[in-house]
């Protein structure tokens, strides 16, 4: 990717001030799933990042995760694998729980989501603490798969994410940052 497709992506974003709480600049990216040409660029950006490694399969965290994974998937071949919010498998699971700010909350994938020694790449639209990411990774290593790079669309350095995953032996690319939270 050149740096105007980089540039792009960020265009695409709508940034809506004090959401869902007073001093969050949440960062949607509805006006970018929404754009032929810059839903394209995001998801020819997620496939370009990791060219470099072999997966076996491309998970996605609910629910944006989900639209980005399974079109990255697509273009690559491979079969796709949702990491859900607890209740919302109908078979058996593996769970995880994870830190919220306020609180906790658990994320679930099936117990045959992944073979043995298979290599997953994780995709999600957006890192900022790496909570979430960092559950997903915990499931596929005790389902026996390991997760070898996860891509974002948006990344927010200042909440420490990347590091929370790299710790964990993960690469990790993204197509943008944005400073703040």
């Amino acid at each position: 990717m050149n740096a105007r497709t980089l540039k792009d992506i960020r265009d695409y974003v709508r940034t809506i001030p004090d959401y869902p709480k007073p001093g969050i600049m949440f960062r949607d990216i509805t006006t970018l799933l929404s754009d032929r040409d810059g839903f394209s660029a995001a998801i020819d950006g997620l496939v370009a990042l990791h060219g470099h490694v072999k997966f076996d399969v491309v998970a996605g965290i609910e629910a944006r995760g989900f639209i980005l994974g399974g079109a990255v998937a697509h273009r690559l071949g491979l079969g796709f694998v949702p990491v859900r919010k607890k209740g919302k498998l109908p078979w058996r699971t593996h769970a995880q729980e994870y830190d919220l700010e306020y609180g906790t909350d658990i994320v679930e994938i099936h117990t045959d989501a992944v073979l043995a020694g298979q290599n997953v790449l994780l995709i999600d639209d957006l890192i900022a603490t790496g909570g979430t990411a960092e559950a997903a990774v915990k499931l596929f290593r005790l389902a026996g798969g390991e997760v070898r790079a996860a891509s974002f669309v948006i990344e927010l350095p200042e909440l420490g994410g990347r590091e929370r995953l790299e710790a964990m032996g993960i690469e990790v690319l993204s197509l943008c940052a944005f400073d703040g939270h």
